[in-house]
């Protein structure tokens, strides 16, 4: 019921507006209806400055129009009352008597004051702020939505928050667009309010003189109070609205509302508020200025500039504890010594300039790390070790390293106060050129404030943090098989073993021990197949496992089982585009295949080797120029062999085996053959 009053307060009160400018009202109900205007726009007014972000108030431009159109039925009301009976009620008339003390002069200089005041100050400075806010909000809104997207692929920022945080960008667009337009209301209230006591005021001395044969002295004083009353009545709560326009458009972001700001941004000068205070002082003993309030407005600042001083010193002084605190050295325990010496699964160390990226924020490097290890998780199914993160003065300014198990995997540069740019047209913008880590894309670190002018210029623009992250989710995928522990297995296991109890009991240590488990989930990642359905790899490996317990046909028994999943990843449009291998080459290869201590080899000559490799080169680049992304298909018992062979020269090509391939419902079409010849003689 509360709810259904609520919705129906506005719509009700919408057609009460348009009643009052076609019906007659008696002066009681104006005089009511006068005091809710006045108090409606006192009451917005004061939200405006609790607000702590515009979008708090997002309802004000439809309030403001809602506001305008009541007092204009307002003045069509009280136009009524005014001329057909020359009193408009107690509100009217107190405002023509009391507040301008009976005196036409008085009134018209006052209400003038009022018009210049909203119209020429508030209403023109609020309608240039609200058009220069909306356009710069629309201009920004790419650069809002790139940096989005950055967040949720660098993993710090979810889906869902993601849609979020863009309806909230949509959001302040369409509320800054709409004050841009709102605030031509104001004007044209402003406006109307002239013409309206000019219509009134030559109306009301005709309707005196002519209908109600008075006297045009008479006449004047009868209808002109009036009309200024009504001038008054109805300035003073548009001025409100004018100025709750300019607060609304004005307001940046801030953590608390605006008197709190107020008070603490004015108060963190002690020197300005002794200057001033003093300036007070002096100006109390000019000759013929008034001492009292001088002296009064001087001490007052000077008190608060003593509060302020003593406010700084507690500060200060807690300050200094905070670190005597932090810098005292604590008796160096055996614990702490064997902490320092154990090896990190995981590290990332930063140049003593890059400890902002660690400042504890929501959104900051320990964060995105969080969000990073959960991507990860759902994605290759293995629960990262926890990212050591800590500063090095041995490192060169703006360089961060990341460390696997002690040893240094990759490096890059995250200058402070810089963004990275990536694009073609960069040589307008100033900054230094770099090369992207890990898709090693041109690049250049422009300043913070150039951000916009990169996104302008077509470059796309990506902040210190999303970079150092992105290159950490590519060695941590990398380096998966390394950061595979085998108590990372164990625990997978236990998780299995809640759903598919059967399977595990079956599995392990029957037929196989967690440390061949180890070593078989260890390959899988090598070749970046996830390991998420462990259920299914432990059924593949069970039935293998029956028959041979080598590690190598393992991995190809868990990578039939997932067959499906190893090429999804390959498709496009439902298409694999393969290269094969020439059938007398593959048959040659398959004869040439030899066991060894790493798995089996193809035993080619060198000439004979590379002439494979060329071919298969030239067959990949071919591809790529046709902006095509191949995998390179063989004999299932070949492909390990050849992928040993050729992934190293290849830079990781995805070479998957015929039962892999047939596996999934998808269309082949096949883009290259490698093949090899034999070398001339000399």
């Amino acid at each position: 019921m509360k709810k259904t009053l609520t919705a129906l307060a506005v719509p009700v009160g919408v057609v009460g507006i348009i009643m009052l400018l076609v019906v007659p009202v008696a002066t009681w109900l104006l005089d009511l209806l006068i005091t809710v205007n006045i108090l409606f726009a006192l009451v917005i007014l004061l939200t405006t400055m609790f607000v702590r972000k515009p979008l708090d108030f997002s309802i004000f431009p439809s309030l403001l129009l809602v506001a305008t159109l009541f007092r204009l039925g307002l003045n069509v009301a009280s136009t009524r009352l005014v001329l057909g009976d020359g009193y408009a009620g107690q509100v009217i008339a107190a405002f023509g008597h009391v507040a301008v003390g009976g005196s036409l002069i008085i009134g018209a200089v006052v209400f003038l004051i009022l018009v210049v005041i909203q119209f020429v100050v508030v209403t023109k400075g609020a309608e240039r702020v609200a058009e220069v806010g909306a356009r710069f909000t629309l201009d920004a809104m790419p650069g809002k939505q790139m940096a989005i997207d950055a967040d949720l692929n660098s993993g710090l920022i979810t889906e869902q928050e993601a849609r979020a945080r863009r309806a909230e960008v949509s959001a302040e667009a369409d509320f800054y667009g709409a004050m841009d337009g709102a605030s031509k209301f104001v004007k044209g209230d402003a406006i109307a309010g002239i013409i309206i006591i000019i219509i009134n005021l030559v109306g009301g001395i005709a309707i005196g003189m002519l209908q109600h044969g008075q006297s045009i002295e008479d006449a004047i004083s009868t209808y002109s109070l009036l009309t200024i009353g009504d001038g008054l009545v109805t300035q003073v709560p548009a001025l409100l609205m004018a100025v709750s326009t300019g607060m609304i458009v004005t307001r940046s972001g801030a953590d608390s509302d605006m008197g709190s700001t107020a008070s603490a941004q004015l108060a963190q000068s002690r020197l300005a508020l002794m200057i001033a205070g003093g300036a007070a002082i002096a100006m109390a003993f000019i000759p013929g200025m008034p001492v009292i309030p001088f002296l009064l407005v001087g001490v007052t600042l000077l008190v608060v500039a003593a509060r302020v001083k003593a406010a700084q010193k507690a500060k200060d002084a807690a300050a200094v504890a905070e670190a005597a605190a932090a810098n005292a050295a604590p008796a160096e325990s055996t614990e702490d010594l064997v902490e320092q010496m154990r090896v990190h699964a995981l590290e990332i160390q930063l140049a003593a300039d890059l400890v902002d990226l660690v400042s504890g924020v929501s959104d900051d490097l320990l964060a995105r790390v969080r969000s990073l290890r959960r991507r990860i998780a759902m994605e290759l199914g293995i629960v990262v070790p926890p990212v050591r993160t800590r500063d090095s003065i041995d490192l060169p300014p703006s360089t961060y390293v990341i460390r696997v198990a002690g040893v240094e995997v990759g490096r890059g540069m995250a200058p402070a106060g810089r963004v990275l740019a990536l694009g073609d047209s960069l040589d307008s913008l100033p900054g230094t050129p770099t090369v992207e880590p890990v898709f090693g894309l041109a690049g250049k670190w422009v300043p913070a404030e150039m951000r916009h002018s990169a996104e302008l210029a077509g470059a796309t623009v990506i902040d210190r943090g999303s970079v150092v992250i992105t290159h950490l989710s590519s060695l941590i995928t990398d380096n998966a098989a390394r950061l595979l522990s085998r108590e990372d297995v164990r625990v997978l296991t236990e998780g299995v073993k809640q759903i598919s109890p059967a399977v595990v009991d079956e599995l392990i240590p029957n037929l196989l021990t967690l440390a061949e488990v180890h070593r078989v989930l260890q390959g899988l990642l090598a070749e970046r197949v996830p390991i998420n359905d462990l259920a299914r790899i432990y059924e593949a490996l069970s039935l293998r496992a029956r028959v041979s317990t080598d590690p190598e046909g393992l991995v190809e028994a868990a990578r039939q089982a997932l067959g499906p999943a190893l090429v999804a990843p390959h498709l496009d449009d439902r298409t694999l585009r393969v290269i094969m291998i020439d059938p007398p080459l593959e048959q040659s290869m398959l004869e040439s295949l030899r066991p060894s201590e790493i798995g089996t080899q193809v035993l080619f000559d060198a000439n004979r080797l590379e002439a494979v490799v060329n071919s298969l080169r030239l067959a990949v680049q071919a591809a790529e120029v046709r902006g095509w992304a191949p995998v390179l298909v063989c004999a299932p018992a070949l492909r390990p062999a050849v992928r040993r062979l050729v992934a190293p020269q290849t830079g990781g090509l995805p070479v998957l085996s015929y039962s892999e391939v047939t596996s999934a419902d998808a269309a082949i079409e096949t883009v290259g053959v490698v093949r090899a010849f034999d070398p001339i003689p000399a």
